[in-house]
C-alpha cells in the first residue's frame, strides 16, 4: 500500500505519516532526507546531486525519482511507502507513476488534508519549543504548566523555526498554492484522490485516513 499524504503546512502532515507507519507497517520517504543520506554516503547518485547542488542547481526529477526507487529497493520487506514532500508538480508525479509502473507497482491513496489558511497561520506562528529536549509548546493551545519553565526537563530557554515568523508562512503557504495544488487533478483523474477536513483534532483525522485506507469513504 502507497500512500501520498498532501496539504499546506501545518496541515499536520507530519504527524499523520508518523502514525501511518506504525499503523500498516510502511517506511516514510522524505525527499529531503533521502538527499542528505545520499550525499553523505558519497554514492553515485549521492555525488551527482551534490555537484548540482554547489553549482547552485536544482536536483532535477529523474534523479530525485531514482533515489525514491533505491530506498524501495532497500525495503523490499515492508508493506508500502508514504511519500513526504514528493511529488510537487504534475510531472513529478508523471515521472513517478513511471518508475513504479516499472516495479509493478503503483499509487493506491492520494489523501488531501484541507486546512483553513488562517487557522493554519495561528497554528504555525504561535509554535516554540523547548531549547534543551525540543519538546514542542504552543502560544494558545500548548503552554508549559509553568511560565518559563519546561514541563517536561525543567530548561528555561525556548525557541521559535525561523520558518514558522509570519511573514515566511504567508510565503510558504503561497508557494504550495502555486507549485503543489496543480497536481490535485492529476491525481483525481485517477479516481485515487481524497480530500478530507484536516481541522478537527489529531485522532479525528487519523480515523478519516484509516478509513480511506481500509477502503471505505471517511465519515464527515
Amino acid at each position: 500500500m502507497n500512500l501520498i499524504i498532501l496539504g499546506p503546512p501545518g496541515a499536520g502532515k507530519g504527524t499523520q505519516c508518523k502514525k501511518l507507519v506504525k499503523d500498516f507497517d510502511l517506511i516514510q520517504l522524505s525527499t529531503g532526507e533521502m538527499l542528505r543520506a545520499e550525499v553523505k554516503s558519497g554514492s553515485r547518485v549521492g555525488n551527482k546531486a551534490k555537484k548540482l547542488m554547489d553549482a547552485g542547481s536544482l536536483v532535477p526529477d529523474d534523479l530525485i525519482v531514482e533515489m525514491i526507487s533505491i530506498q524501495i529497493d532497500k525495503h523490499v520487506n515492508v508493506k508500502g511507502f508514504i511519500l513526504d514532500g514528493f511529488p510537487r508538480t504534475a510531472a513529478q508525479a508523471g515521472a513517478l507513476d513511471g518508475m513504479l509502473s516499472e516495479k509493478a507497482l503503483k499509487m493506491d491513496h492520494v489523501i488531501q488534508l484541507e486546512v483553513d489558511e488562517d487557522a493554519v497561520i495561528k497554528r504555525l506562528s504561535g509554535r516554540f519549543s523547548c531549547a534543551e529536549c525540543n519538546i514542542g509548546y504552543h502560544d494558545v493551545f500548548k503552554r508549559p504548566i509553568e511560565d518559563n519553565k519546561c514541563d517536561i526537563c525543567g530548561a528555561q530557554e525556548f525557541v521559535r523555526r525561523t520558518d514558522d515568523k509570519l511573514e515566511t508562512i504567508h510565503s510558504r503557504l503561497a508557494a504550495y498554492r502555486h507549485k503543489s495544488e496543480p497536481i490535485l487533478p492529476y491525481y483525481n483523474d485517477k479516481g485515487i484522490l481524497k480530500c478530507i477536513d484536516g481541522m478537527g483534532s489529531m485522532e479525528d483525522v487519523h480515523t478519516k485516513i484509516k478509513e480511506i485506507i481500509m477502503g471505505g469513504d471517511p465519515k464527515n
